[in-house]
């Protein structure tokens, strides 16, 4: 595992700190459309991706979700530390979006390395400030652009996340992810297919 960490984490932090998360982290593999949070726990550990995708979810007060940002490999979640920090309970909800590899690091070393360790305190801050930029573009997405922008925006972010032009998924998720109804994303979905942007398969959708 220590090999993994310097892979993903060698380049930002210390030796000594890769082998305390190491020595403290559990290992997990999580298959696809996993729940690894919703609202309402108190969190216990961070997670450190170290492979595949985690989408992180808002939910509103009538059981509908908004999608804030996605993380990756070498990333962990600003919103999970700042419920750690406030030692209150999670707001959002957060999926594995592909299988996952992820290391849960002990909510209590976060401040010990925080005093020990400069490369993990900036870690943080990059991480708050790499997540906040997320959302403001997400805020942006919803404020400022139409519902077929907002969505060729979304296919375009997912083939970066997946590194495939074939995303396995359906139209009621899609609607799920940008708040709107799975009838209107079928109709844009085939003025793309018309377009020529895309082409509409059964189980998922290629991006030509």
């Amino acid at each position: 595992m220590i090999q993994e960490l310097k892979k993903y984490y060698g380049s930002q932090f210390e030796l000594a700190l890769l082998e305390e998360i190491n020595q403290v982290g559990t290992f997990m593999e999580v298959p696809e459309g996993q729940d690894l949070m919703k609202p309402g726990q108190y969190i216990k550990s961070i997670p450190l991706l170290l492979s595949g995708s985690i989408k992180i979810m808002r939910p509103d007060g009538d059981g509908d979700e908004l999608l804030l940002y996605h993380i990756e490999k070498g990333d962990t979640c600003a919103m999970t530390m700042s419920c750690c920090i406030g030692d209150s309970k999670s707001e959002i909800h957060a999926v594995s979006e592909t299988d996952i590899k992820l290391l849960m690091v002990p909510v209590g070393m976060m401040e010990e390395w925080s005093r020990k360790y400069k490369s993990w305190r900036n870690f943080v801050f990059s991480s708050y400030h790499a997540r906040m930029m997320e959302m403001l573009e997400s805020i942006d997405n919803i404020a400022f652009n139409n519902m077929d922008e907002r969505l060729e925006n979304y296919i375009q972010n997912r083939i970066i996340l997946i590194n495939s032009k074939h995303i396995y998924t359906t139209h009621k998720e899609i609607a799920s992810d940008l708040h709107t109804s799975r009838v209107v994303v079928s109709r844009l979905l085939k003025k793309m297919e018309i377009n020529k942007k895309i082409k509409l398969h059964r189980s998922f959708i290629e991006v030509l």
